[in-house]
């Protein structure tokens, strides 16, 4: 279904478009004035722009597309389960998702084809700063897909679903950068609770990754509130059948 999708296609176009001329944006800042991050992990901290967007774009149709156009009940009548479901919806958008990010990799391709004696090709490919940021995105799509799934669980309309998944996705990677901010500035919080702020900080977990710096509190984190998403989502698929 995704495949066949036009929001499919249309996500893709704008995820494209976007980090295209970002990428560039980045290389040409560098060529211009001495950066100290090396291009991939500026690229990449760019990573909330798009997802704001294509995450939605790539869920909001998974069950309340379905449920819109009937094909849901007839769907739960399969010898499928409704867990099953959830995961099948959840695996095709995320990736998908992957394959997106993945075809970013040609971007520094190109830069290098096109400008050979402009660009340093060791910048470019500096594989951990590639592979660490790519891992971040993968781990961290496990969340940012969820929350769709679960967005177009609870809702029929697929516009509905795509604003409450574009503001899940703004509270997880904006509000807990914008706590933390708070936080450090009032330096009154308990040590327990400083800690807890640090662990959801998503932008300090791409800055460790990106500097090859791998902590598993991140994958415990962004893996476990998936799976209770996606959880979450097969019961209400159960309650609302």
């Amino acid at each position: 279904m995704l495949l066949i999708s036009p929001t499919t296609y249309l996500a893709a176009v704008f995820f494209y478009t976007i980090m295209g001329l970002l990428y560039w944006s980045i290389l040409r800042e560098m060529v211009n004035t001495p950066q100290d991050d090396l291009p991939a992990v500026q690229f990449f901290k760019l990573f909330w722009l798009p997802t704001f967007f294509v995450v939605p774009l790539l869920t909001m149709r998974s069950i309340a597309g379905e449920r819109n156009r009937g094909t849901l009940d007839t769907l739960l009548t399969t010898p499928a389960s409704r867990a099953s479901i959830v995961f099948s919806k959840f695996a095709g958008a995320y990736l998908f998702y992957m394959v997106l990010w993945i075809g970013t990799l040609g971007f520094p391709l190109i830069a290098l084809k096109a400008f050979p004696h402009v660009i340093n090709a060791a910048a470019l490919f500096k594989a951990e700063a590639i592979i660490g940021s790519l891992s971040f995105i993968a781990v961290s799509g496990i969340l940012f897909i969820s929350i769709g799934i679960f967005s177009s669980s609870i809702t029929r309309s697929q516009l509905v679903a795509g604003m409450l998944t574009f503001t899940a996705l703004f509270v997880a990677i904006v509000g807990g950068q914008q706590i933390g901010s708070m936080a450090l500035r009032s330096g009154e919080l308990s040590q327990w609770l400083g800690s807890v702020v640090n662990y959801l900080q998503i932008f300090q977990h791409l800055d460790d990754f990106a500097h090859g710096v791998i902590d598993t509190r991140p994958f415990f984190y962004y893996s476990s509130t998936g799976i209770m998403l996606l959880g979450l989502s097969t019961l209400v698929i159960e309650a609302k059948a």
